[in-house]
């Protein structure tokens, strides 16, 4: 039995839970292929989000490995940031977790202020640093913490993404129509460029086993995919 994974299995059925109460699945074209039992792929939009998209890669029985990703984009007549919650773990630690408000085209958003104010007090134990394309486009708060080995620090960290997507669903309807549709545009092709950028993401998806191929087509199209 793992701790760690526990927590995040039942993290991952509520994040599930928030999309399905603030909006409404849907059938991505493309994305049923990187659907099933092993590798979750599912996304849901409402009136003021255009695309909430958790997607997990469940190795635990083959490689001893759990990973998620959870992106949450404003539709773009709004100028909200956007969420971000990554974690990769073993049996017995979260060897990453990443947490974010990030900025759209308003870089002072005023829930922008209200993340940074949740996560002022949390200190990781073990900070991760980040590199240039991270830091293009993730906040001055994000949460980026590494080696969590303890069931204290991992709670935390999963209370803090809880919370602050909640948070999020419940303020970002009020931003509608804050956002010139094509500054809102440019500023997710800027942030999915960036996010384009990390070598890390493919090279886990093939280290836990799935198909080269597939992996290099979702993380070009599916997983931070550019408005044409």
């Amino acid at each position: 039995m793992s701790i760690i994974w526990n927590h995040l299995i039942n993290c991952q059925n509520e994040i599930i839970k928030l999309f399905d109460h603030y909006a409404t699945e849907y059938e991505e074209p493309g994305l049923a292929h990187f659907n099933n039992d092993s590798w979750i792929n599912r996304v849901w939009h409402s009136d003021s989000v255009r695309r909430a998209h958790i997607d997990v890669v469940d190795a635990r029985d083959t490689k001893g490995l759990w990973m998620m990703h959870v992106t949450v984009m404003p539709q773009l007549n709004n100028d909200a940031p956007i969420f971000g919650f990554d974690v990769i773990a073993g049996k017995n630690k979260m060897t990453g977790a990443f947490l974010d408000f990030s900025a759209s085209s308003n870089p002072d958003h005023p829930m922008m202020h209200g993340y940074a104010d949740s996560v002022a007090e949390f200190i990781p134990k073990k900070k991760r640093e980040l590199p240039d394309w991270a830091k293009n486009i993730f906040s001055d708060h994000m949460l980026a913490a590494g080696n969590v080995n303890t069931e204290e620090e991992a709670v935390a960290i999963i209370q803090l993404a809880l919370d602050n997507l909640q948070a999020y669903f419940e303020e970002v309807s009020e931003y509608t129509g804050h956002g010139e549709p094509e500054a809102v545009k440019e500023a997710h092709n800027y942030y999915a460029h960036n996010q384009q950028q990390n070598p890390h993401t493919p090279r886990t998806m093939k280290s836990l086993g799935l198909n080269e191929d597939d992996v290099d087509l979702f993380c070009r199209d599916m997983l931070f995919p550019k408005i044409a």
